[in-house]
C-alpha cells in the first residue's frame, strides 16, 4: 500500500492505497474536491462536514440512479438492480432456508 497526501477545502488528508489505484483514487479526489468548492461557492451550505456531507449524498444519488450505457441492463438504475437481487436473496432464503443457501 502506497500512502499518498490529499487536500479538501484546505484540509489535508492522508489515504493509503494500492500503488495500481492512485491514478483513480487522486481522480476521485479532484471530482470531490470540484463538486465540494461548488457547494461552497454557492454559500448555501457552511461547514466543511455539512459541505462534504451534501457532495457525499449528490454522489451517492447519482450513483444509485446510474444505468448501464447498453445491454440488457441499461433500462435498470443501479439502485433498483441492487434491490431486485436483495429481493431474489430473500426470496431463496423462504424457498430452500438460510441454513441452505449459506452452505
Amino acid at each position: 500500500m502506497e500512502r499518498i497526501n490529499i487536500t479538501l477545502l484546505g484540509r489535508e488528508y492522508t489515504l493509503a492505497c494500492a500503488p495500481s489505484e492512485k491514478a483513480d483514487l487522486l481522480a476521485a479526489v479532484a471530482h470531490v474536491e470540484k463538486r465540494m468548492k461548488r457547494v461552497q461557492d454557492s454559500g448555501k451550505v457552511v461547514g466543511n462536514e455539512r459541505i462534504a456531507s451534501m457532495v457525499a449524498i449528490q454522489l451517492a444519488l447519482e450513483f444509485l440512479t446510474l444505468r448501464a450505457p447498453d445491454g440488457p441492463l441499461s433500462n435498470i438504475a443501479l439502485g433498483d438492480f441492487q434491490r431486485r437481487i436483495e429481493d431474489m436473496h430473500q426470496l431463496i432464503d423462504q424457498v430452500v432456508g438460510p441454513e441452505t443457501a449459506a452452505r
